[in-house]
């Protein structure tokens, strides 16, 4: 049986992030961020100064996943969180991303954030907008053409969100 083990990234762990960043970028199709992308800016997104990443281990050897989470805005802001995740394509369709959504909600809640938004789902990426929606998280907005896509030229990109808390038990503010 296998096991993946979720816990923080190190900067041990930067070089496997960096094949997982390269791969999925490459294919055009999910995230923003240019095949060209340098891995000083990779690392900077990874491990810049307030980001939190985690890493999945496929039995205590192989980085097969990862994700990062922050707050979605500063200062007034800073109760909503907002996460990013990258799952090696060896790895996709055996439920990584299902346990690494299912901990970062747990962390961020444990956290105290009251929210968690997604400001950038591409609406091509079907598994990661069905995976969201079976997590708790609903569409809430539809950015006309804002991705351009490497194949499907431009198409939609959604913001999905989710209450971590009821707001009934939200603090003053």
């Amino acid at each position: 049986m296998k096991e993946i083990a979720i816990r923080p990234a190190t900067e041990a762990d930067f070089g496997a992030m960096w094949e997982i960043f390269q791969e999925l970028i490459a294919s055009g199709d999910t995230y923003y961020f240019a095949a060209d992308t340098s891995r000083e800016d990779c690392h900077d997104y990874w491990f810049g100064a307030g980001i939190q990443s985690f890493v999945a281990v496929l039995n205590g050897e192989r980085l097969v996943a990862m994700y990062r989470l922050i707050p979605n805005q500063r200062d007034r802001g800073a109760h909503v969180a907002n996460a990013s995740f990258m799952v090696s394509p060896a790895a996709q369709g055996v439920g990584v991303g299902k346990l690494l959504g299912a901990d970062c909600l747990v962390r961020a809640r444990a956290q105290g954030y009251l929210a968690m938004q997604f400001n950038y789902v591409v609406s091509s990426n079907m598994p990661a907008v069905l995976l969201w929606k079976k997590l708790g998280f609903s569409i809430v907005g539809t950015l006309p053409r804002a991705y351009r896509h490497q194949y499907l030229g431009y198409v939609d990109v959604y913001v999905m969100y989710q209450l971590l808390e009821d707001p009934a038990q939200w603090p003053d503010a």
